[in-house]
């Protein structure tokens, strides 16, 4: 009898409690209804990122090709399209990776990996970007890997950008809001910031780790500086100016570098955009 009551109770407790105020269950809905949005947008975004990867991979990659393969979540389908047609073509291609990411991807994927001390010439090299100008001038190093994408990319007869609909820009910091990467020694990169504020305005800062304490730290074990710029007119004079700074390895800036770019479209199309010929 008393567990029978203890039911009871609860059930009548549950039956008079009030009904949520109308507010508060359009508040819960609009929740949800944003959640959904965003679920279907980051959808939509990787698959734009595998149109991109698929289309540069099927236009560019052929049989007895060296590879730069770049970094990056975009360059992951690249590297997916490229091992199934290397296993259904019986493609002979060798990888040379432009990060730690992009070696275990290649090892994963049993495709043949190599370094630029035997094959320093490479045929095509593919890498994602942070933001696309209407010039092909990139912004790369969102993940850090600036330095050898730099020098992957300038080994390589083409160079040729992917990337999702979001990374297409008019001008350079129209989309991405996290300033240009730039990797320094550790010991310079206060100086460096200042420097580059005085000369160059907007603000220089270091970029923290996530999951660590302390700052990001490269495959190369140097840091990371974000320059927040303000506003530039010539990229190509700016990316010089700060690669003279004493303690600049690199920048994130690619300047007349890119060949093509591919970008996966929200509609399922891609658009691709060549250099312009000077």
């Amino acid at each position: 009898m008393r567990r029978q009551g203890r039911v009871f109770l609860s059930v009548v407790s549950a039956w008079s409690r009030p009904p949520l105020a109308p507010r508060l269950l359009a508040a819960q809905s609009h929740v949800r209804s944003l959640r959904r949005s965003s679920a279907a947008a980051a959808n939509m975004a990787e698959e734009a990122k595998k149109l991109a990867a698929y289309a540069a991979v099927d236009n560019h990659v052929q049989n007895n090709q060296v590879l730069g393969v770049g970094s990056g979540s975009t360059i992951v389908y690249a590297v997916n399209r490229l091992a199934e047609r290397v296993r259904l073509e019986k493609l002979n291609i060798v990888c040379v990776p432009t990060s730690f990411q992009a070696r275990q991807l290649i090892l994963q994927h049993g495709l043949t990996l190599s370094d630029l001390d035997r094959h320093p010439e490479l045929d095509v090299a593919i890498d994602g970007a942070d933001e696309v100008d209407g010039d092909l001038t990139l912004i790369k190093g969102g993940g850090g890997c600036l330095t050898q994408e730099k020098i992957v990319a300038g080994c390589a007869k083409r160079f040729i950008v992917i990337a999702d609909y979001r990374k297409d820009s008019v001008s350079l910091g129209q989309q991405w809001k996290k300033g240009v990467p730039i990797e320094v020694i550790p010991m310079a990169y206060v100086p460096v910031s200042r420097v580059i504020a005085r000369r160059f305005g907007g603000e220089a800062v270091l970029r923290m780790a996530v999951s660590k304490a302390g700052p990001v730290v490269t495959d190369n074990s140097n840091f990371i500086l974000d320059w927040k710029f303000e506003s530039v007119e010539n990229w190509r004079e700016v990316n010089t100016a700060i690669k003279m700074i004493p303690g600049v390895v690199e920048t994130g800036l690619f300047v007349g570098m890119a060949e093509r770019a591919y970008f996966g479209m929200e509609d399922g199309s891609v658009l691709t955009r060549d250099a312009s010929v000077n």
